[in-house]
């Protein structure tokens, strides 16, 4: 280890003219960090230094509004569940907003097209939704805090966003349907009137169209198919 770098906390944090980067894989090789201007050139920095399973190291230009991915290297062993392919970028936060379909998905595959036993040697950052630093710290929370209810007298609520208010004739109409609509007064007061203390959203992470349903003019309603785990849909 050393002073600039440090394996905890994991992700992103951002230091003067960087940042600090921590990711976890127990089979990983190596871990890169590519950064993309504006005209999709791409800067590369190996994580250098590993402490247990962290690999871990500091990140020059990585500042608030960078988009980048990681590439991490290792085995190739699918029958395993190993699949390593450096070509292709992921990322863990906020994508770059961007059309998804299925056609252009499948090209984040490690896997070669129609051949899933061979690792795919091609580029696949053009089709991947890059992460873009931000800054966490400046967001202001308000006066809004947990309510700490004791889980021994929580009620939980699991709803569709769309279809919760989309019928709710409560709730203004160019509301319904949305997250405005979950969050109306008028649907809150639903919820409590039931009694309810927590929601569990179903999927709401960014979500690919499948091509069974683009084929039939259809669209994925329930958000099973998800592209960005940090990201609304």
């Amino acid at each position: 280890m050393t002073a600039d770098s440090t394996p905890y906390p994991l992700g992103i944090t951002l230091r003067e003219g960087g940042a600090n980067v921590a990711v976890y894989s127990e089979r990983a090789d190596k871990v890169i960090v590519s950064l993309f201007d504006a005209r999709g050139r791409e800067t590369q920095t190996v994580l250098p230094e590993r402490t247990g399973h962290v690999f871990h190291g500091f990140v020059p230009g990585l500042v608030p509004g960078t988009r980048y991915g990681l590439r991490v290297d290792g085995p190739w062993d699918p029958a395993n569940g190993l699949r390593f392919s450096p070509p292709r970028c992921c990322s863990r936060r906020t994508p770059v907003p961007s059309p998804a379909y299925w056609d252009n998905t499948q090209a984040v595959f490690g896997h070669q097209l129609g051949r899933p036993k061979r690792r795919s040697d091609t580029n696949g950052a053009r089709h991947v939704a890059l992460g873009v630093a931000i800054d966490r710290q400046e967001f202001d929370w308000g006066d809004h805090e947990r309510p700490r209810i004791p889980l021994s007298e929580t009620i939980i609520y699991e709803m569709h966003v769309k279809g919760f208010t989309k019928l709710m004739e409560w709730v203004p109409e160019e509301f319904r349907g949305t997250y405005a609509g979950l969050a109306h007064p008028a649907a809150v007061e639903y919820l409590k009137n039931l009694g309810v203390t927590a929601v569990e959203l179903l999927p709401i992470h960014q979500f690919v169209q499948d091509a069974h349903l683009a084929e039939k003019g259809l669209r994925n309603y329930w958000g099973y198919n998800s592209i960005g785990f940090f990201a609304p849909h």
